[in-house]
């Protein structure tokens, strides 16, 4: 009787059966396929999204008035810096002329007529001859007189009396002037021998001057700095009617004037032709400008010479709405 062999090798027949399977079960498995593109292609990712893409402003998606507070376009800034700078300076105007009861409510300085009291290049606040009345004024008028003031302790301007703004003699084409009103005289008054001051006048009669008799009542006037009244020696004015008088002054502020008068040389020397023999106020090589290149894309809206264009245009505008509201008084 024989035994088993010890020495054979053992059956795999299990382990060749699980090989063909996993092989067989591999060989069914297809392939996974290809993303197909997308035909819209690539999307975005929103957080590349640029803040100029997020911030931009558009007429369909936004109308027509935030498109115009908000959009870059450096044509549409230049209006706007324009529309806000006269919105701003006719608010201001609106302001002082309601105020004032008047227009323009200010008034340049343009000669020391009034020193030192009044500067050339001083920039006066004036109001109706109705408003701000003080002390014993003259009859009819809103306006103390040097005279009444001297009895009433009113003062304007380091002196008794008000400062009035007239037409001399009543010419609405000629300057304002801006002098101190010092009596009131009724018509056919002697008025240089009953109230002028003999330090003015000296040893004058009515007879020597031209506007005495009074042909009418109103005021005589001078400035502060001048030796003689206007209606004497200076032949600024006759007698002041109360309808000449289109304000008086109330306030002063230094140099601010200088704006009125500096507008009124620059449109007067481009208004008048030169004359041949002047000389040109630039060398026409010297007038060429030169601009350096802007840089391109979405931060350089609004720089380089049409972004301060649209800045210095605003401020042109501020200027120009200013002289507006500034009148002129000389002497």
């Amino acid at each position: 009787m024989s035994g088993s062999n010890s020495g054979d090798p053992p059956d795999d027949s299990g382990d060749n059966d699980r090989e063909q399977r996993d092989r067989s079960a591999g060989a069914s498995q297809s392939p996974p396929a290809a993303e197909e593109p997308s035909r819209n292609g690539p999307e975005r990712d929103p957080a590349s999204v640029s803040d100029s893409d997020a911030d931009a402003v558009t007429i369909e998606d936004d109308g027509v008035l935030r498109w115009f507070l908000k959009t870059d376009d450096e044509t549409v800034m230049m209006a706007r810096d324009v529309l806000s700078s006269v919105a701003i300076v006719a608010a201001v105007g609106l302001l002082l002329f309601a105020v004032s009861g008047i227009w323009p409510p200010l008034v340049a300085v343009e000669s020391g007529s009034m020193e030192p009291n009044m500067h050339t290049g001083d920039l006066i606040f004036v109001v109706d001859d109705d408003r701000f009345v003080g002390d014993n004024p003259a009859a009819g008028t809103g306006v103390v007189t040097l005279e009444n003031g001297q009895e009433s302790g009113y003062d304007k301007f380091s002196n008794p009396g008000d400062v009035i703004v007239y037409q001399p003699n009543g010419d609405a084409s000629e300057v304002p002037v801006i002098h101190r009103a010092h009596f009131w005289v009724e018509e056919d008054e002697h008025w240089v021998d009953t109230k002028a001051s003999e330090e003015i006048v000296g040893d004058a009669t009515c007879a020597e001057v031209t506007t005495c008799p009074a042909d009418h009542a109103g005021f005589v006037t001078k400035g502060d700095a001048n030796d003689g009244y206007d209606q004497y020696g200076n032949g600024i004015s006759d007698v002041v009617k109360p309808e000449w008088v289109t304000g008086k002054a109330m306030y002063r502020i230094p140099w601010l004037g200088n704006v009125r008068l500096t507008f009124d040389k620059l449109l007067g020397g481009m208004l008048a032709p030169t004359s041949p023999s002047s000389q040109p106020l630039q060398d026409p090589a010297s007038a060429t400008m030169t601009s350096t290149p802007t840089p391109n894309g979405p931060d350089a809206s609004g720089s380089g010479l049409h972004g301060e264009l649209a800045g210095v245009v605003g401020i042109a505008s501020v200027g120009a709405g200013a002289t507006v509201a500034i009148g002129r008084s000389r002497r």
